[in-house]
Order: structure tokens, then sequence, then C-alpha cells
């Protein structure tokens, strides 16, 4: 039985669940939700988009109890994008759940307003590891009622060095709780967390199914490294090019790639750790709503990205190792979609070629791409532009709020009106880019929920 009234769930969490529409559960949610909801410890090894997020969302705030008021749950996660992505899905499932408490508490953020938000207890903190070591450190985080502490994609927070703020958390937070383990691989390395901060877990794996794997195309192409950036320009100008990731393996190569793409006329924009959060945001909302064509980044930026009708992905530079490599390509071909995902390989890199031909058991599908010389600048502009609006949850803006105002005094069609994204003290809204500048304008000449805010285009 895969239905979720088949499992022991509160009513409020069963309606949430069909108010998201959620009909049958994945294979990651039937295999790992029972032995949750019995209080087991779980490894379990699940691509993102499998549906994890929803798995221990739902098993979380089935022991959750809101009466008291204490921290009890605690979600680790590798990167501050992941970490909100996160806190979005379960304050979704929460939605039926009054007076639920829960704080996002990542690095690269200033400390005192996260300061100001724990002078009362949350019920729920999802962060970053170095962020929650430190509050814990400091006394402004209890530990002390903890009863589920979820590590989520653990593979990538050992990658990014995070093992000794683990075992730290682990050892100032309460001695006797669940732990649920997430990771899209099974290292080594993983083993020995889960063998120092589990339990007799329940072990779970699965495989991606068959369809979702038929659903990505997989080419690879040998260029020589004076014409990578040609060949990487000539694949963008292609159909699915207008959305479109691009990874590199070093932040240096990140920038340079999306400095000439957009000299080259691609809505390009680079995305790495260098970056303040902000602009880090700001990027993440323009490609997530259109505004941005092409982002070039690096994997571990990449982490939290949660774009579901993503048709193209290009490796620029081969992965380091197999694993990396099927974290990249999956971020195509998904919810029913198909992808196509290229990578580009010198000959120096054939190696790690080799390596990844070695882990997939099959030749690779290795493809001939004829690279022109460059036509000078053409237009390869994303079909959206952002406006920005600097305001927020604060102001006690809703998307509804903006939409109104755009379709009301400024005269916009809603087909006109993509994606709205509103945070603490801004809010975006991705306009179609031909009435962008004639939507400015009328914003600021009229007032949005009655009231005059700073409008201004972002880019």
């Amino acid at each position: 039985m895969t239905a979720f009234n088949t499992l022991p769930l509160k009513p409020e969490l069963l309606a949430s669940v069909e108010t998201l529409g959620y009909r049958q559960m994945t294979p990651i949610q039937a295999q790992s939700l029972p032995a949750m909801l019995e209080g087991r410890d779980v490894i379990a090894q699940a691509q993102t988009g499998s549906g994890k997020t929803a798995a221990f969302g739902l098993s979380l705030l089935q022991t959750l109890s809101v009466e008291t008021i204490r921290l009890q749950v605690l979600v680790l996660c590798p990167t501050r994008e992941l970490a909100d992505q996160v806190s979005k899905a379960i304050r979704k499932l929460a939605a039926n759940i009054p007076n639920v408490k829960l704080l996002t508490l990542c690095g690269g953020m200033p400390l005192g307003p996260q300061l100001a938000s724990l002078t009362h207890d949350p019920h729920i903190v999802v962060g970053t590891p170095g962020r929650v070591q430190e509050h814990l450190k400091r006394g402004s985080l209890h530990g002390g009622g903890i009863k589920v502490l979820v590590l989520d994609e653990a593979d990538r927070m050992l990658d990014m060095g995070f093992s000794e703020a683990i075992d730290d958390i682990v050892g100032r937070i309460a001695k006797h709780h669940q732990t649920l383990l997430f990771s899209a691989t099974y290292p080594a390395a993983i083993r020995e967390v889960s063998a120092r901060v589990q339990r007799e877990p329940v072990e779970i794996t699965v495989e991606a199914p068959a369809q979702a794997k038929a659903a990505i195309e997989q080419q690879f192409v040998e260029v020589d490294p004076a014409r990578k950036l040609d060949a990487l320009a000539q694949l963008l100008s292609g159909e699915r090019g207008q959305h479109a990731l691009v990874f590199c393996n070093m932040r240096r190569d990140v920038d340079a790639v999306a400095e000439e793409l957009d000299r080259r006329g691609f809505s390009a924009l680079a995305l790495h750790g260098d970056m303040e959060q902000r602009d880090r945001d700001e990027v993440l909302v323009q490609f997530a709503n259109r505004s941005c064509a092409v982002l070039v980044a690096t994997d571990v930026a990449a982490r939290g990205l949660d774009i579901t009708a993503l048709p193209l992905v290009i490796s620029y530079d081969v992965a380091h190792d197999p694993d990396t490599h099927t974290h990249r390509i999956g971020r195509t071909g998904r919810a029913g979609q198909t992808g196509l995902a290229i990578t580009l390989s010198t000959p120096r890199e054939l190696p790690k070629t080799e390596n990844i031909e070695q882990a997939l058991g099959q030749p690779l599908p290795w493809r001939a791409l004829n690279v022109s010389a460059p036509r000078g600048k053409t237009l390869n502009l994303a079909p959206m532009k952002t406006l920005v609006i600097d305001a927020g949850r604060q102001d006690k803006l809703r998307p509804g709020d903006i939409l109104g105002a755009l379709t009301g005094d400024a005269g916009l069609d809603a087909n006109d009106v993509g994606k709205i994204d509103v945070f603490a003290t801004r809010a975006y809204v991705a306009i179609s880019r031909p009435l962008a500048n004639k939507a400015l304008e009328r914003l600021r000449a009229g007032k949005v929920k009655g009231r005059n805010f700073r409008i201004r285009t972002l880019r």
C-alpha cells in the first residue's frame, strides 16, 4: 500500500499531503516512513528529487509536541540554499498545525537577528553545521530537548569539511534521540558517521527508476581547450539553451565563463561560494523565474537548486569523480521531464571520463561537434525580467498584493507575470521581458497594497 492514509499520521498532516497534491508515496517515502514513524534510526540512500524531504518532514512533524516550547528537531544541511528549500517544504507540511515555530540558521547571515529570534526556543531548526555549532557553543541554542536529528545530503556535508562540526553538535544535544541520515552516495566516510551517531539503523537504498534514467540523454564531447568556450556557446544557442545549468570545477572559471557568455549576448549569471549571500539569493531567484537563461555554477553552490523543468545541463569541466557527475546530470530530466546532459572533455580530462565509464559499467555516448567560428554577439535573452520591491514579509506584503497591483493599476495581464518570491525585506517578481519597463513605470506611479515602495529592475 502506497497511499499516505495507510500510515499512522496526524489528520493535519494528511490534510497537508492532500493539499500539496501528493497522491501516492514515492519509493523512498514508502520504505522509510514506517521505520521513522516507529522511532527507528534510518540511513537512506536517495537522489535529490526522490521525495526524501517530505519523508523526514512528515516523520518529524508527527513526533512534534507544539505545546512543549523547546527545540525538538534539528535538521542539518550542507548549504544555505538547501536549508531554505527544506524549511519551505516543512512549513508547507506543517500548514495545518498551528503555532509551529521553525527557524533557519545559516552562515553568511548576520548573527544579530538570529540571536533575537532565539530569545524564545523554536520547535524546529534547519541550518548549516557551522552556524548551528556556533549557536550551541554560545548557549543561544539549547539542544537538551532534541528528539530528532536529521543529516540531509550528508555526503556533501562531509565533502565540505563538516565532519568535526557534526560530531561536536551530536555531543552537545540530547543523548537519546532519533537520527535520520540521508545521502545520495554511500562512501566509507558515511558508514563511519553512521556508526558513530546511529543505533542499529534501518538501511534503505532507492535506485533511480528506470524511466527517470531513460529521461536523461547523456552526450560526451571531446574539445580542444582553445575552442571550449566556442563549443559551449554553440551548444547553448540550441533550443534547450534557453534554460541551462553549466558546471565548472573552479570558482574562478565560473566567473570567467559567465562573463564571456554575457559578452556574447546570453542572459548568464555566476553562482559560487565566494559571493555575498544576498547576491547568491538573487541569482537563484532569477534562474528559477526564467530571468536568467544560463546559470554557471560550482557543484557546491548548485546543491540547493530545485528547478523542475531544466532541459539542459552542461559540464564545462569533467567532474572530479563519478558521484559528482551523477549528481550533475540528475539536475535535468526531473518530474517526468526529459533532459540532456552534455560533458565537454579536453584530452587532458579523458582519464576522468574513463573513471565515469567504469562506474557506469558501459561505454560513454561520445558525439562529434563541429565547432564553428564565433559569429559575434547574438542575443540569447531570457524570456523574463525581474523587478525588486524593497518590501517583504516584515511589511505584511504577500504575492497576491503584488499580483493585484500589476493586474490592476499597472494594467498587465496575469499571463505576463511570472514567479513571485517574497523574502523578509524584499520581494522579486518576474515580468515578461518586453513589458518589464512598462510594469516598472506603472508600479512606481501607483501603489502596492496602498503604499509606495522603492522598486527597481534587477540587473
